[in-house]
């Protein structure tokens, strides 16, 4: 996925039931099939239950258990800190006081150990850990038998900055597509195009180690790439394939905006697919947009409101969505969804973070004040919109359900990340050249 701030997308049938201003690239007719421009490779199998009702509705948003967070604990601001080691660290409570439930401490046992060569090679940009950091809890997990006294042997929560953290939900969407451009199947879902260019800065300056831009070659520049309004009016045509052909435009950004989907055939086949990019333009959540329009009533700013809205109101729709800017282009997946890390999400355990608060791989406890988000989740996603120490998102399959549950994802409460033991000790002896970290 590695794609952004995420709202989720309803389930197809809602997206087949009203349609939003489409925009046909310019020369490309709409009525009668036509071969699209790729027909992708990838998983493509057969689904028994393909027929959907239209007026079939999505699950209502999930009313969620509260719960009671763990409080923070106090922390000295670090102004300007662009890091989890310039922010500070401070301890945590006894990772076995925290209540770490079984199920979830298997499962996220099991991530754990899959993330495990990652962590035992790639540098941390959060500055916390080294490779070696994580060598003695990666081979004790190969044959650890409980996960909860596993946890608690190797590892020591500590809180990042202040602590406080919010948390949002992201699912692996359904919608209706043909790969044949059709009556009623004319959204283009986009492949990379060939002109999208990534550009390593680090490479140019060391001052600028770590950071990325994409762009275009345009005359003898690197200029931005076309944002959302340009693609959208067939900028892209030419050399960007089209993967498939999506019967709703808002089914299209919404799942953009999560970063991996299924799509259903008009035969019953599926075929999963999943970000290859985007456009390198800053993403926009059009829900607070929305919002401070005042075209959302209370309780309605999330996934299922917002496209109940853009549904109801097809003229504003299309300018609605272009206030995204952010552009996200796909590839054919031969199995399940996957992270930054290259691994399967896993529902209930994977999470988005900021790479550079967060360690990518490490275990996270996120104490919240809604039940379902409160657990032990493992850091293996990021995300365009996912910025800053203590924001997370928090991924929950595919499916109806899951769409139920993320679509109202909004969770705030306390972040205790899970650090090998001895983490703690050796930044508080170092001058970390920011807020050092606090014992």
């Amino acid at each position: 996925m590695s794609v952004r701030a995420r709202w989720s997308t309803p389930a197809a049938a809602l997206l087949l039931a009203a349609c939003v201003g489409r925009v046909v690239p310019p020369g490309e007719p709409t009525a009668a099939p036509v071969r699209s421009e790729r027909s992708p490779p990838g998983r493509s199998e057969p689904v028994a239950d393909y027929a959907r009702p239209p007026s079939r509705a999505p699950l209502p948003v999930r009313q969620p258990v509260p719960a009671t967070p763990i409080a923070p604990q106090p922390y000295v601001p670090a102004p300007g800190a662009t890091n989890a080691a310039a922010t500070g660290i401070t301890a945590g409570p006894p990772i076995a006081s925290l209540p770490l439930a079984p199920e979830a401490a298997s499962v996220a046992l099991a991530s754990f150990r899959a993330s495990c060569p990652s962590l035992l090679r790639r540098t941390d940009q959060s500055g916390l850990t080294r490779p070696d950091d994580w060598r003695p809890a990666c081979a004790a997990a190969a044959q650890a038998g409980n996960p909860a006294r596993f946890f608690a042997r190797w590892f020591e929560a500590v809180q990042v900055g202040d602590g406080r953290a919010f948390a949002t939900g992201y699912y692996v969407p359904e919608l209706a597509a043909s790969l044949d451009r059709r009556s009623g199947y004319d959204e283009p879902i986009y492949a990379r195009p060939s002109d999208l260019i990534d550009v390593d800065l680090g490479q140019f300056s060391d001052a600028l180690k770590g950071k990325k831009v994409r762009g275009r070659v345009q005359g003898r520049s690197l200029v931005p790439y076309y944002d959302r309004a340009a693609i959208e009016a067939g900028a892209i045509r030419r050399s960007a394939p089209v993967l498939a052909w999506a019967a709703d435009p808002a089914s299209v950004f919404f799942l953009q905006v999560q970063g991996s989907g299924v799509l259903r055939l008009p035969d019953g086949r599926v075929l999963r697919i999943g970000y290859d990019g985007g456009n390198g333009r800053d993403y926009t959540g059009i829900g607070g947009t929305m919002r401070a329009r005042g075209l959302l009533a209370p309780g309605q700013a999330n996934m299922q409101g917002i496209v109940r809205y853009l549904h109801e109101h097809p003229d504003e729709a299309r300018g609605i969505m272009d206030e995204n800017r952010n552009f996200v282009f796909f590839r054919p997946l031969a199995g399940d969804a996957v992270g930054a890390l290259g691994l399967p999400v896993v529902a209930g355990t994977s999470a988005a973070v900021d790479p550079k608060f967060v360690s990518l791989g490490a275990p996270v406890f996120l104490s919240m004040d809604r039940a379902d988000a409160s657990s032990l989740w493992v850091a293996q996603d990021t995300g365009g919109a996912i910025r800053g120490a203590n924001r997370f998102d928090t991924f929950w399959g595919e499916g109806d359900e899951a769409a139920a549950i993320a679509g109202g994802m909004s969770a705030h409460g306390t972040a205790f990340l899970l650090l090998p033991v001895g983490t703690l000790a050796r930044l508080g002896g170092a001058d970390n050249s920011g807020a050092a970290a606090q014992r």
